[in-house]
């Protein structure tokens, strides 16, 4: 086993996990090698926090290698697995084209955003799935904001502080939630300014979803406590409508009403990593098969977990896990467990897990959750909320807490930093986590 290479493709829940697991119970008995295209595990939940300038960036930004000790770190993006010859091939951030061999290799490539055949979309949405994203938004939120302040055709001044989300689920949720409050704490700060905001130009948020009501497929009560605070703090909820077309000047939607906007944030889903497809293994809906332990069929050198696999979900027969960090997380420790006893460490051991419930961060002091289906709203629920998060992250917990307190009791920071532009953050993308550069 000392001669072994254990190869983790992808940083994400699953694979952060996996390594962290690995690298305390293996000791220096192994090589683990964590390939990624960042040298950071992105704690996915708090992104809308981001985007809407209440938490910096490296908050929920935690260092790999300062993390997982024992654990060597290649930055690379991985475009090709050579199952025969036991390699992959990635590219570094240089553009240099390098390979690696293993022993055991775990998949944990995640999920890009999920697009739908919408004319527009893919030219004039931003996703919503990893950090240049996040912080492309919190500059195009500031930016509008501003220019509407000084438009002097109010309709260009409405379409300015038009925001539209497509997709209620958790992450749309969230983002409607946080970027209401964002956009109108900017409202308010250009109020004081010589020219003001016109009077009729208050921040318009509409959250749309196809489905019958917001966060469809998690608890009803989570979805009525999320549907009253949106709708009290002013964002138009939107259930049963979706998107026709997209255009530079706002958007149609299926009931034949446009609506003039400069942005549309797609928060409709995600989809498996692009990488599964090459494979040519078996899948569902583009997620690699596994069995009940996380090994792919006919290859017990080959794990994968998280977004990117079809696990059984043995709670559930006949199904499959979500896509959640929840499973993502809980899947990692499992294939760490069952990649030991591959070498004769320890039994495998099947995966098995029921939701312990979900969380929902609405902004301010209020949330939504339902620990062990105990169901929560207001200010308890955002203790219970903001405790998990803590409690889930693995590491920067202070520095977060540190800035939730400080934005309790100061005024929202809002600048625009220029660092990125859309075109570096295409939707259409199978590395929402790493901007595109020119050139």
């Amino acid at each position: 086993m000392s001669r072994s290479r254990i190869v983790i493709v992808g940083a994400g829940f699953a694979g952060y996990q996996t390594a962290r697991t690995l690298s305390r119970k293996l000791r220096g008995a192994a090589e683990i090698v964590l390939v990624n295209p960042n040298d950071y595990f992105l704690y996915l939940p708090l992104l809308p926090e981001v985007s809407a300038g209440l938490l910096e960036a490296r908050r929920v930004s935690v260092s790999l290698a300062g993390t997982l000790p024992k654990v060597r770190l290649v930055l690379g993006e991985v475009h090709g697995v050579d199952l025969d010859g036991r390699s992959i091939t990635y590219t570094d951030p240089e553009g240099a084209e390098k390979s690696l061999g293993y022993d055991r290799l775990v998949l944990t490539v995640g999920s890009v955003n999920k697009l739908l055949p919408i004319p527009g979309v893919a030219e004039h949405a931003v996703g919503f799935r990893g950090m240049p994203e996040a912080l492309y938004l919190r500059d195009h939120i500031s930016r509008q904001v501003a220019l509407a302040a000084n438009a002097e055709d109010p309709e260009e001044c409405r379409a300015r502080t038009t925001f539209v989300v497509v997709g209620a689920g958790y992450t749309g949720t969230e983002v409607a939630a946080h970027g209401k409050m964002f956009t109108d704490s900017l409202a308010r700060q250009h109020a004081r300014s010589a020219t003001g905001m016109r009077a009729d130009a208050r921040p318009r948020w509409m959250l749309l979803d196809i489905a019958d009501r917001v966060l469809p497929g998690l608890d009803e009560k989570l979805a009525q406590t999320a549907d009253r605070v949106l709708r009290k703090r002013g964002v138009e909820v939107r259930t049963g409508t979706s998107v026709k077309e997209a255009t530079e000047d706002g958007v149609l939607l299926d009931t034949g009403e446009f609506v003039p906007t400069r942005s549309l944030i797609w928060c409709v889903g995600v989809r498996p990593d692009p990488l599964v497809e090459q494979l040519g293994l078996p899948t569902e809906k583009g997620r690699l098969i596994v069995d009940e332990y996380l090994n792919v069929p006919g290859h017990p050198e080959v794990f994968a977990c998280g977004d990117a696999a079809a696990v059984p979900d043995l709670t559930d027969p006949g199904q499959y896990t979500a896509m959640t960090a929840q499973h993502a997380h809980r899947q990692g420790k499992t294939a760490a467990n069952n990649v030991m006893a591959s070498y004769g460490v320890g039994a495998r051991r099947p995966y098995k897990h029921s939701d312990l419930g979900f969380v929902v961060d609405l902004g301010g002091v209020q949330a939504a959750a339902n620990p062990f289906g105990i169901p929560l709203s207001g200010p308890v629920a955002n203790l219970v909320t903001r405790g998990y998060h803590l409690a889930a992250m693995p590491g920067n917990r202070i520095r977060v807490a540190a800035d939730w307190a400080l934005d309790a009791v100061l005024r929202r920071q809002a600048v625009q930093l220029g660092v990125l532009d859309a075109w570096s953050v295409p939707l259409d993308t199978a590395s929402p986590e790493t901007a595109r550069l020119r050139g």
